[in-house]
């Protein structure tokens, strides 16, 4: 169960830093030298997914151990 959230925690973590980085990318939340920045547009979506694969690994061996 304590393995689970090794996974899970940093996976939720990069889920938002990855989608408010993509937010900045395209010009929804200003207020940053991000904002508008096509580098952050594409950076934001990968660092998610890569999160939502951890939060899935995560969640696997949570069902597996049980």
């Amino acid at each position: 169960m304590k393995r689970m959230w090794v996974f899970v925690i940093p996976g939720i973590l990069l889920v938002v830093v990855g989608a408010v980085w993509a937010l900045q990318g395209i010009g929804m939340l200003g207020g940053s030298a991000m904002t508008g920045s096509t580098t952050w547009a594409v950076i934001g979506p990968i660092v998610v997914g890569v999160g939502l694969v951890l939060i899935v690994i995560g969640i696997a061996r949570r069902s597996r151990s049980r």
